[in-house]
């Protein structure tokens, strides 16, 4: 059944010209950054953030911290069902690919793929069908087999030779750390990683993780304010080089400074023990423009978008393909 499913992959470049492509999800948080008067502003400095954030951390060989570039692109996963022409087939998930460039070397750098993760699959799974099954709970809990289909879904692509021919090395993601959860900081520390932190529990993001093939470690590089879920299969600190890892870093710990400032720029980093909050008052904002309620607005509409042109028109497909697929 697994060759049902074929994937291609699209890509663009994240620069300060960047405009969202139509059919892009809009919910993704680097086209939220993108739209509106402040569009190129936006853009301009979020690069600046990253570049000058890269060479804090590779300071070695590097006075006057200018060495190297990052370099993002925007790589679009769409999946066809059953031999359906490209016309039909489903943007299924939008991550970021870094690069470096170094002007001592003068010789551009492979970085991760991975960092940002953008699903239409999970915009249904939390947007609509954890939000329908909780709606007349009295606790919280989640619905049969949640997570299962998406998890197959990435897994499939993960593994596909679509994903072989473009990309080297696994993906890892890097996301904010759960408000929902207490981290304790342990005496592990990594050079470019930082002080790894571990929770009291897995959120429910961790699991959903989980499903997908990827464990999770929570790192807080040097002078950042809070520690940061990376999301990966294999070895993390082992399968990537510190450039490697200074690439996601830089990026995405400048993304989360926009996107949740109250706990990635707040003005006092995270103490021994950790919870992470949004309500957090003694924080300083970017001078970036970023509409959150806007984007939790339109991740539902999209996961309604997902039903009615993905889950139900293909369910019987789907249920038969998924039970066949090892989680």
């Amino acid at each position: 059944m697994s060759k049902d499913f074929t994937f291609a992959i699209k890509s663009i470049c994240f620069d300060e010209d960047y405009r969202p492509a139509d059919n892009t999800r809009i919910t993704t948080n680097f086209a939220n950054l993108a739209r509106g008067t402040s569009r190129q502003e936006n853009l301009r400095n979020t690069l600046r953030m990253i570049d000058n954030r890269f060479n804090s951390l590779a300071h070695w060989d590097n006075p006057k911290g200018d060495r190297y570039t990052v370099g993002l692109d925007i790589i679009s996963v769409e999946m066809s069902i059953d031999g359906a022409s490209s016309g039909n087939a489903l943007p299924l998930i939008e991550i970021l690919k870094t690069s470096i460039f170094d002007r001592k070397a003068n010789e551009r750098i492979d970085g991760i793929v991975g960092n940002n993760f953008s699903s239409y699959v999970r915009d249904y799974d939390f947007s609509v069908l954890l939000l329908e099954h909780t709606r007349n709970q009295p606790g919280f809990s989640t619905p049969e087999n949640f997570g299962d289909l998406h998890g197959k879904l990435f897994k499939c692509f993960v593994n596909s030779s679509t994903y072989k021919d473009h990309f080297k090395k696994p993906p890892v993601i890097c996301l904010s750390v759960s408000s929902s959860k207490t981290y304790l900081r342990t005496e592990n520390q990594h050079p470019v990683l930082g002080v790894e932190y571990q929770q009291d529990e897995y959120s429910l993001t961790d699991e959903y993780f989980k499903k997908m093939g990827m464990t999770v470690r929570y790192f807080m590089p040097p002078n950042s304010a809070a520690p940061l879920a990376f999301y990966f299969s294999g070895d993390l600190l082992g399968d990537y080089t510190n450039l490697e890892l200074i690439s996601t870093i830089s990026t995405m710990d400048t993304f989360q400074k926009i996107y949740r400032p109250e706990i990635y720029n707040a003005n006092s980093a995270a103490g021994k023990s950790y919870q992470p909050s949004l309500k957090h008052q003694d924080y300083s904002l970017t001078r970036i423009v970023y509409d959150r309620e806007e984007r939790s607005q339109l991740a539902i509409e999209q996961g309604k978008f997902v039903e009615e042109n993905f889950i139900k028109p293909y369910q019987a497909i789907l249920e038969q393909w998924s039970a066949n697929y090892p989680l």
